[in-house]
């Protein structure tokens, strides 16, 4: 990444230390994308909250109106008609003790697990299991409903969960380097405008501390945390 950084900065495309608007810097990473695969743009947001405080806890889910360039695998543990809904929508696999059981033995083949609310008392006993992988489902995260149809259309379209780790961060693939730098420009003031309105009662002070705007192999940019995302 260094001959990388070091030939932007000869380009004067990038300047170190230096904030830019959301635009500027998607086309920066979009540059300095030059792996030979298809790398990942992630958005890393510091907030100005204590994440050891339940109520000042950052959690959400958002649509990204251009999705994020990897095809998600979505299953469904429901009853009845529900099954049936989620097969329509879409979801890779959708049934009831059948799936639980899959599950139970070891595949974990899967991105999102949504399960209807009755459903969930069949797979708490598998928490162990989906726990550690981050995939039980869950009511704040929109993966424990009865709409179904609506929740898998929505998660195979660009859902994504968003939430704090330990030290106050929230980190988001918003998109892959082939996309334009006006579609990753789009989707990060996408994530960043629900991050915002995310901010919980209890947060005091600068809520937006920081924002980088980063590829998998690329250097982070630095986007000014003071402008408007919308």
């Amino acid at each position: 990444m260094g001959k990388r950084l070091a030939t932007l900065e000869k380009e004067k495309v990038f300047e170190p230390g230096k904030v830019y608007s959301v635009p500027e810097a998607a086309a920066i990473v979009k540059k300095a994308a030059t792996a030979k695969f298809d790398e990942t743009v992630e958005v890393h947001v510091k907030l100005g909250v204590d994440p050891k405080q339940s109520d000042q806890n950052v959690r959400g889910t958002v649509a990204l109106p251009h999705g994020t360039g990897k095809a998600k695998r979505v299953v469904v543990v429901a009853k009845g008609e529900k099954i049936k809904e989620g097969e329509a929508a879409g979801a890779n696999l959708a049934g009831d003790a059948d799936v639980i059981e899959k599950i139970s033995k070891g595949w974990l083949d899967f991105d999102v697990l949504v399960a209807t609310p009755d459903a969930m008392k069949d797979l708490t006993k598998l928490g162990k299991v989906l726990g550690p992988k981050g995939l039980m489902p869950n009511p704040k995260a929109g993966t424990v409903t009865f709409d179904i149809g609506r929740t898998v259309k929505e998660l195979k379209a660009g859902r994504i969960e968003f939430k704090l780790d330990p030290a106050g961060i929230i980190h988001a693939a918003i998109g892959k380097a082939s996309f334009s730098p006006e579609k990753i420009a789009e989707n990060a003031k996408v994530l960043m405008h629900a991050v915002v309105a995310a901010r919980p009662a209890a947060a005091k002070g600068q809520y937006v501390q920081s924002v980088t705007l980063s590829s998998t192999m690329g250097p982070g940019i630095k986007i000014d945390p003071s402008q408007k995302f919308d």
